[in-house]
């Protein structure tokens, strides 16, 4: 049985109260593990750890330095690659060819991009005369913000918390990890991989839990923490933000969203067809993009809903590590219990079910996993439970439009705006309905699609801040001035 130990200070540790709970694999609903919660006194150690280092060696690095280090760290993820994608996929269930292209390969960039950004990233400064005729030269100094709080979803494990360790550490912060209860492994695996590269103790902290009354709690009320990002659903997000007023610290949150695709009629089908079903259907509909509601031109509407609809059940589920396995388990009994409900809302809801709607026959052997059907409804009004809120899970729901201002009204009918995906070939329309509608980000005959340079984040309930390329330097950064009067 694998223990999943709290990472302090450079060292695993276990804690005082001796609490552990189980880390399931979704797949066959065993128990792979027993992890480690952490408590206050676990926290306040790991928060004094990181405190101690940017004091410390860490803190006395120049930026050169510490992006040696980072560069290290990635080269040590990629020479460990099958250790982390093995760790990714006992945790999450998620079939190897998707974990082997996306999450284990990001894991590493993320490290690599921000040294990158920070090398070359300047701040401004001016020149002016003075009122008794001397200069004054006016330039900018970014600082660390201190000790930041990385508080990590469970459907992208390691590129989720990497794309904000690796810019809060080329900084110069130092971080305490909080990972999802559901996904502990590669979190602490990152552990020995810091250690591995030499990296200063304290510099990187991971502390095991849940929410309320745990690791989360403790870490997001702590008052040694100077800045606290997460990536989750937004009811958490918001719980987050008022720990972050006391003491007036900031945040940078993505949270929840429920994302639309639009269809025009002069779309290249193909590719329409290709990238819609991996935006509602890959990672068995876990990412933050995923799309939920697919509005089509009335002209293809039923051309578009007969194609999607063979191409999800298509989608056979199965063993991570089968060649054949096109989709995995959803990521808990628990959150299988949420999405089976939302289908059932559907149908009482009176939505016409194209294909899917349940558990999918397995073997006896998985019988346990947290399996679901991709799921395509249409037929539903824009009020319907399934059209609001955000599942999670592979599914969507489809309708037919007949102008651009009343798809632009359905879009941005709902109070998350993350990301949306247009197909057209008109591509004088297409950028003026990616600027009219209300999302953090905008795909045109793409989906999934990123330039890591570029601004990242939601708009409305979906979230607060920008990170990456130089816009995370704004959260990960405090910018000083300094006025030189000579």
């Amino acid at each position: 049985m694998k223990e999943f130990l709290n990472f302090i200070n450079g060292e695993y540790v276990r804690n005082t109260s001796g609490k552990t709970f189980s880390n399931i694999n979704p797949v066959n609903g065993s128990v792979i593990g027993r992890i480690h919660e952490a408590g206050q006194t676990e926290v306040d150690a790991a928060v004094a750890a990181a405190q101690a280092a940017l004091k410390g060696d860490w803190g006395r690095l120049s930026v050169a330095e510490r992006c040696k280090l980072l560069d290290a760290v990635a080269g040590e993820i990629n020479r460990r690659f099958d250790d982390f994608l093995q760790a990714e996929i006992a945790d999450t269930g998620k079939p190897h060819h998707l974990a082997s292209h996306v999450d284990i390969p990001r894991g590493a960039a993320n490290f690599q991009i921000f040294i990158d950004t920070i090398k070359s990233t300047a701040t401004e400064s001016f020149n002016m005369r003075t009122p008794d005729g001397k200069t004054a030269l006016s330039y900018g100094v970014r600082v660390p913000r201190g000790v930041i709080a990385v508080v990590c979803p469970w459907n992208l494990p390691l590129l989720l918390m990497t794309w904000k360790v690796g810019p809060a550490l080329a900084c110069g912060n130092t971080v305490v990890v909080k990972p999802s209860e559901e996904t502990p492994a590669t979190a602490t695996l990152l552990g020995e991989v810091m250690n591995a590269v030499g990296m200063p103790k304290g510099v990187y902290n991971v502390v095991h839990g849940f929410g309320p009354g745990s690791a989360g709690e403790f870490l997001t009320k702590h008052p040694g923490v100077n800045g606290i990002t997460f990536t989750g659903e937004t009811r958490t997000g918001s719980a987050i933000m008022k720990a972050a007023a006391d003491g007036v610290r900031p945040v940078s949150l993505e949270m929840g969203g429920k994302n639309a695709a639009v269809v025009f009629a002069d779309c290249d089908l193909q590719v329409t067809i290709d990238t819609l079903t991996r935006s509602c259907f890959e990672n068995a509909g876990q990412v933050c993009l995923g799309t939920e509601r697919v509005y089509v031109e009335r002209p293809i509407f039923e051309k578009v809903v007969a194609a999607l609809k063979e191409r999800a059940e298509a989608m056979k589920p199965g063993l991570p590590f089968e060649k054949d396995t096109k989709i995995g388990p959803l990521i808990s009994k628990k959150h299988q219990a949420k999405v089976l409900g939302l289908y059932q809302a559907a149908k009482d809801e009176g939505a016409t079910i194209v294909t899917g709607g349940g558990i999918p026959d397995m073997p006896e052997a998985l019988k346990d996993g947290s399996w679901v059907q991709p799921t395509i409804w249409t037929g539903l009004p824009e009020t319907a439970t399934v059209v609001t809120e955000e599942i999670f899970g592979p599914c969507c729901h489809i309708s037919p439009f007949d102008s651009e201002e009343e798809v632009l009204g359905k879009v941005n009918a709902n109070r998350y705006g993350l990301a949306t995906a247009l197909f057209t070939q008109d591509i004088a329309r297409a950028n003026r309905l990616a600027q009219q509608i209300e999302v953090g980000l905008c795909w045109i005959n793409a989906w999934f699609l990123r330039d890591l340079r570029t601004p990242f984040g939601g708009s409305k309930q979906s979230g607060i801040g920008r990170e990456g390329g130089v816009h995370s330097l704004e959260f990960y950064t405090e910018l000083r001035n300094v006025m030189v009067k000579f």
